[in-house]
């Protein structure tokens, strides 16, 4: 039997978070930016509006673009949430981000219908989408129905979906592949996205002299180790603009520790939700051009849109406090090192990824999400994780995360 004053914790706990999250941005919406202050003596009617060109932007590498720190997250029913590209471009969120697969199409397909109806929006679009496919011919189909289903003639970067090794993008063929693209003004920029062994993947990325931009998992969590400091420096000096997603560092395993309440209440203090601060963090980092950001719904695109806005600098305090709840928390997150458990005796590819849909599922909520990257793996991978010797796998992850009890917990939730 349960014990009843576990679940009268359990509960107390979550309604804290959630009233935190609540509280946090109802006070952010009522700040002014300007030094970071916040009067309780101002109406709704004197909080700043926030307009086009609002959100601060940066130079995306050496492109020569300049784009908006905050991207649009593609992952959400755009043909039934046309409001949201609306207010993206109203907030002056201009980089928006997508992929051949998102939602089956649907993603691309509702972007379509917005420039249909909107065509002079689309030359303040920085526009991205993603192809699956590692071949030419794959890459030129997927390329064509993206240009179809969002109705413009061209994509502003181009990205190979991710990837966990450089060889993936580094062949003969891809390069002349984009440069074929781009000398046919199909595409104008080319690089890769990536959730897994990122690290190795960045430290590549500038040898091979073509990839203009990178997509990655890049958070509070992973921004301090020397590997990634080693990668974003060398695609910094490269000129390779930097994308960041992932951001909020959630786990495969959910946490509800005393560490959460803890650091929800910091910030709470200061007007922020745990959430701005962890995207505030990223933008620290001003080689990062841009943070992507699921945001299927205005309060998170308002509270995001606000966090990019608020001018005000972490503290050394509020550093410690993330860096802290990172270690408290460590054990519950993986950090897309495939290259240990993937390559563990008796093991194989599809690890880390199932690992990440289970991040969806557990930290972000979003089973749905979950089941349809679940089911775009390759048969074979899917139907090989039940003969791994997941034991094998638990064992090599450096962080110590059971990798074994959260793959069991998979195949039941997303197979």
């Amino acid at each position: 039997m349960k014990d009843r004053k576990s679940d009268n914790q359990q509960l107390s706990r979550r309604g804290f978070m959630a009233g935190a999250s609540l509280a946090g941005l109802g006070t952010i919406l009522s700040t002014t930016m300007a030094g970071g202050q916040t009067s309780t003596t101002e109406s709704a009617a004197s909080a700043p509006k926030v307009g086009l060109g609002d959100v601060p932007s940066r130079q995306f590498g050496k492109t020569g673009e300049k784009v908006s720190i905050l991207s649009l997250g593609g992952i959400f029913d755009i043909i039934n949430n046309q409001m949201m590209l609306k207010k993206a471009l109203d907030f002056g969120i201009t980089y928006w981000d997508t992929a051949n697969s998102y939602h089956n199409g649907k993603s691309e397909t509702g972007i379509g219908l917005y420039l249909e109806k909107f065509p002079e929006t689309r030359k303040n679009i920085f526009l991205v989408t993603k192809s699956g496919s590692r071949d030419p011919k794959g890459m030129t189909d997927h390329l064509t129905l993206s240009l179809e289903r969002m109705k413009t003639d061209h994509i502003d970067l181009f990205f190979v979906h991710g990837i966990s090794n450089i060889s993936e993008v580094s062949s003969p063929a891809v390069k002349e592949w984009a440069d074929q693209m781009k000398k046919a003004g199909k595409i104008r920029f080319f690089g890769f996205s990536t959730h897994k062994n990122m690290e190795s993947c960045l430290a590549a990325a500038p040898a091979l002299g073509y990839i203009d931009g990178i997509m990655f998992t890049y958070n509070y969590r992973l921004m301090h180790g020397d590997a990634m400091k080693a990668a974003t420096d060398a695609c910094a000096k490269a000129g390779i603009g930097m994308t960041a997603m992932k951001t909020q560092g959630g786990g495969a395993v959910k946490t509800d520790s005393d560490a959460e309440l803890a650091l929800a209440g910091r910030f709470l203090e200061k007007g922020l939700t745990p959430f701005q601060a962890k995207i505030k963090a990223v933008w620290a980092n001003d080689q990062i051009s841009a943070v992507c950001s699921q945001m299927p719904n205005l309060t998170v695109l308002t509270a995001n849109t606000q966090a990019a806005l608020d001018e005000r600098k972490l503290t050394a305090g509020d550093w410690k406090a993330l860096r802290t709840y990172a270690e408290t928390t460590g054990s519950a997150y993986c950090a897309g090192c495939a290259m240990n458990c993937e390559r563990a005796p008796g093991c194989s590819e599809g690890i880390a990824d199932v690992m990440r849909m289970m991040m969806y599922h557990t930290s972000f909520g979003d089973t749905h999400q979950a089941r349809m990257a679940f089911a775009e793996l390759p048969l074979s991978v899917r139907s090989g994780l039940s003969g791994m010797n997941l034991s094998e796998a638990t064992n090599a992850c450096p962080r110590g995360l059971n990798i074994a009890a959260v793959l069991k917990e998979a195949m039941e939730v997303l197979a």
